[in-house]
């Protein structure tokens, strides 16, 4: 028993008639009913009665229509759901992030995603860099998509894009000499102490403020943090500390640091990476796409691999 002799039985059980149903099928009337007395035959019994005038179901037509049609209802679900997969529109993204990406990129990017494939699960992992950079390079890695602050290097066989950065501003203390200013240079604080993250909690992190320092140059006194959240609510209690570097969305809460822009206007970089062979699967690669070509969220610049990258 084929499935297309089940397809036939059930059109023409529902329309009564052959030229309608083959119709619907989009195959010739002999073919459909050369399908049908096949049907018939494997059976062993007929399940229309035809005449002239109509079509009816006898009582085994009856019996096996209720129990095609959910056969038919099954394949032809499992069909689109096979399509919508290949198309990008259902399936699952796994995203790994590096603790910076989680307050305002991962979720400015899990919101466009939504808008645009509303039935593709976005699933956002936070994790630290040494173990995303292996999670993305793993032939059966535990993430599709990786996305971290700062210039990484291309493990072998990724792609990497330096796609959008993120504004840096100073953090200090209200009574610091320059906390009234409307722009500082970090040439003016490198006699300063500043505090820096962990390297071993906020990898990724540190990796990208000394990246800026280096490019920059600028080499100021340095003192770990204590504070082992990221957004450093507390870091005015260590009174070595003279001045932080964070961003808007960490110091959303900072109600008690002096938040000044740079100027020149110093960014860190995200890198969006990815495993091109399992971009071939229609909804990583779509999120890829997504990722370079939407808008940058508010506030943050675009870089010269966003496909909207407007210099400036």
């Amino acid at each position: 028993m084929e499935f297309r002799q089940l397809e036939a039985f059930v059109a023409v059980a529902n329309e009564l008639h052959f030229g309608r149903a083959a119709a619907k099928l989009h195959i010739g009337q002999p073919t459909l009913s050369e399908l049908v007395r096949r049907l018939e035959r494997e059976v062993g019994t007929p399940l229309l009665t035809r005449t002239t005038r109509r079509v009816a179901l006898t009582e085994a037509g009856v019996e096996l229509l209720v129990r095609s049609k959910r056969i038919v209802d099954e394949v032809e679900g499992a069909v689109a759901a096979v399509q919508r997969i290949s198309e990008g529109d259902a399936g699952t993204v796994r995203l790994g992030v590096t603790p910076p990406v989680s307050p305002a990129l991962a979720p400015h990017l899990a919101s466009a995603f939504s808008r645009e494939a509303p039935d593709v699960q976005l699933v956002i992992r936070r994790m630290w860099l040494p173990d995303l950079e292996r999670a993305v390079s793993d032939v059966d890695g535990e993430v599709d998509v990786a996305i971290t602050c700062g210039l990484v290097p291309d493990p072998p066989g990724i792609l990497s894009e330096v796609f959008c950065a993120e504004p840096l501003l100073v953090g200090l203390r209200p009574d610091h000499r320059l906390s009234g200013s409307e722009a500082i240079d970090l040439h003016d604080l490198a006699g300063d102490t500043l505090g820096l993250h962990s390297a071993d909690l906020f990898p990724a992190w540190h990796l990208a403020i000394r990246q800026v320092l280096d490019a920059v140059g600028v080499s100021p006194p340095t003192v770990e943090l204590a504070d082992t959240d990221l957004a450093a609510y507390h870091w005015q209690t260590q009174h070595e500390v003279e001045w932080i570097l964070t961003t808007e969305a960490m110091s959303e809460n900072h109600t008690a640091t002096a938040l000044v822009p740079l100027a020149p206007r110093q960014v860190v970089p995200y890198t969006l990476q990815w495993c091109p062979i399992r971009a071939t699967t229609a909804a990583v690669g779509r999120f890829v796409n997504l990722a370079l070509s939407v808008d940058v969220p508010p506030g943050w610049v675009s870089q010269p691999d966003h496909l909207r990258h407007e210099t400036t």
